[in-house]
């Protein structure tokens, strides 16, 4: 017995070989390692994947064919895990290693190394194959022919199966060999049994077999079988049911609503001057199209009672009577009046961009911008041309006016005891305008923004006459006290003069088209406290105006000299010519009506 222990050992110690080469008989991926160190092995399996990285290998599926290279998908092996991997199968103790050794000599090992790729460049390179090798299964569907339905057969369709194909490529990109890979494509078979259809073909007969009443309140309406022939779609692309869902039945729905929907209704505030109350919401009622179209169906399917009755919703107000009233506005928080004037064109403005604003809520703590209100003022929206104030110069422009609504609505704000987040003035005085209270705006730029530091909402209204603008906050009255005093508008220096040259007038002549205006600024301090008499605002607003140049018309067209009197050849001296006055004309000054913004 111990010598055959002893013969055992020493086959064992035999085959064990030194522990730092690879035992004989172990490939990885196909490359014979045995023997090797695992540096050696680390540099010769380096060295053949080197040569293999742009060598395509061909993959087939269903017929066609792909040469893909491992560099399409980024593919690394990590030859030194595989090699760690081969020593530990080939490692042990003396003759337990020999034994396994000797095992691995002659059944052979073939380690297959981890790789790595891009996922995003694999599932690509899979969509471009399936878009070659795919072809969907086609569903029996029932289709006109001619003027009667048929049955058409389907039939089965091919499909990469992407998982089992991923696996596959990677392995293969992966591995030294460029052995052709064939891919896996199942077959899709069709969702629908034509057995199912025939059940479908019965239904229609009786769906077209006499009209269909459907009940409209106290009236009946009938439907012809013509007419459900026609909102009829038939089962495809894998369904196996009737519906009543064709442009024809949307078409008689909407029918059914314009005659029956009476949509809910939200709450509202009345205003009559400064006072305002709520015009409480309404529930409505409106077709239910989906469950309409199902109950005409079911009527058509029954050979006997074919009535159907239309199935209506309750819909619910966006705004209902309870939340409105929890908005609090009850009152009037502030309002300012404009007039104004001035051409068709600005009128016209004036009254589009206070249609805009009109009917605005502003919702507790939030700011109250002119410019996200209105939007762009464009000739889209109907905004024409008319005077308008431009880089301190008055001009024709689009949306002359709009700066009267802006003005008043920061007086209105002003007046409510509202915080000011901002105002502009604008580059001229314009003095119809409170002083040092007017308010420009510009899309997009300069804006006009306030808050609405009350715990309620705020509802923005506008009014307009002919000649009139007012504007109103209605809210929860604040009882806000308001003082304000503007200081006196202080000229700053003279306007400049500008001259222009008039071949009309004599030499000498002048004549002021336009007085022009001094530069000039002032400043308005406010102080609000609310009702128990606490200091809540106290604000400076100051105001600086450009000046607008003197225009000055000065004549340059020179009087004829006089001929000399030849009889009075024996007087001394000269003879008296007509130089003119001299004098000074001007025009009527255009003054500050010129109601530009």
């Amino acid at each position: 017995m111990l010598v055959v222990l002893f013969l055992i050992a020493l086959v064992g110690i035999g085959f064990a070989g030194s522990s730092s080469r690879i035992a004989a008989g172990v490939e990885i991926a196909g490359v014979n390692v045995g023997g090797l160190t695992p540096a050696q092995a680390q540099r010769k399996l380096e060295q053949t994947s080197k040569k293999l990285f742009w060598v395509p290998v061909e993959f087939r599926a269903d017929g066609k064919s792909f040469s893909i290279v491992p560099a399409q998908i980024g593919v690394l092996t990590d030859w030194s895990a595989a090699i760690d991997t081969a020593r530990h199968d080939g490692e042990g103790l003396g003759p337990l290693r020999g034994f396994k050794r000797l095992e691995m000599r002659f059944f052979g090992v073939d380690v297959m190394p981890p790789v790595t790729h891009s996922p995003l460049a694999l599932n690509r390179l899979l969509s471009r194959i399936a878009r070659s090798v795919n072809q969907p299964a086609l569903e029996p569907a029932i289709v006109l022919d001619g003027t009667e339905p048929s049955i058409a057969s389907g039939h089965s369709g091919r499909a990469l199966n992407r998982r089992t194909a991923a696996r596959l490529i990677v392995r293969a990109l992966g591995s030294p060999t460029r052995d052709p890979v064939t891919l896996p494509v199942r077959v899709t078979v069709p969702k629908v049994r034509r057995s199912d259809l025939v059940r479908v073909m019965g239904q229609i007969r009786t769906a077209v077999s006499a009209p269909v009443l459907i009940n409209l309140g106290a009236v009946q309406r009938r439907i012809s079988p013509a007419q459900i022939e026609k909102m009829l779609v038939y089962p495809h692309d894998g369904q196996r049911n009737l519906s009543i869902a064709s442009d024809k039945a949307s078409t008689y729905l909407s029918f059914l609503s314009k005659r029956l929907d009476k949509p809910a209704k939200d709450a509202t505030f009345s205003t009559a001057g400064l006072s305002v109350r709520i015009v409480p919401s309404h529930r409505g009622r409106v077709v239910d199209r989906v469950g309409t179209a199902a109950a005409i169906l079911r009527a058509a399917l029954d050979p006997t009672n074919r009535v159907a009755s239309v199935a209506m919703m309750k819909t619910e107000p966006k705004r209902s009577t309870e939340q409105a009233r929890a908005m609090g506005i009850t009152g009037l928080v502030g309002h300012y009046e404009t007039s104004f004037g001035g051409v068709a064109n600005r009128i016209h403005n004036v009254e589009l961009v206070s249609k805009l604003i009109d009917n605005t809520f502003i919702a507790p703590g939030t700011i109250f911008s002119f410019n996200q209100t209105t939007g762009e003022r464009n000739s889209k929206k109907g905004f024409l041309t008319a005077p308008v104030i431009i880089n301190g110069e008055v001009s024709e422009g689009l949306g002359g006016g709009i700066c009267q609504v802006s003005t008043t609505v920061f007086n209105a704000a002003f007046e409510a005891g509202l915080g000011i987040v901002e105002r502009t003035n604008h580059a001229l005085y314009i003095s119809h305008y409170p002083l040092g209270r007017d308010a420009t705006v510009n899309w997009p730029g300069t804006d006009l923004k306030f808050r609405n530091d009350t715990s309620h909402w705020l509802l923005l209204r506008t009014f307009s006459s002919s000649d009139t603008l007012l504007v109103v906050l209605y809210g929860t009255p604040q009882h806000r006290r308001v003082e304000s005093q503007a200081s006196p508008l202080h000229i700053n220096g003279p306007p400049p003069v500008k001259k222009i040259s008039d071949p009309s007038l004599p030499v000498g002549t002048t004549v002021v088209d336009d007085p022009g205006q001094p530069s000039s600024s002032t400043s308005v301090h406010r102080l609000v406290y609310t009702a128990n008499g606490k200091l809540l605002y106290n604000d400076t607003f100051n105001s600086s105006y450009r000046s607008s140049p003197k225009i000055v018309q000065v004549g340059t067209k020179k009087k004829p000299a006089k001929k000399k009197d030849k009889t009075s050849t024996t007087q001394t001296g000269t003879t008296p010519v007509d130089t003119g006055s001299g004098s000074t004309t001007t025009s009527p000054s255009p003054g500050d009506t010129v109601p530009a913004d």
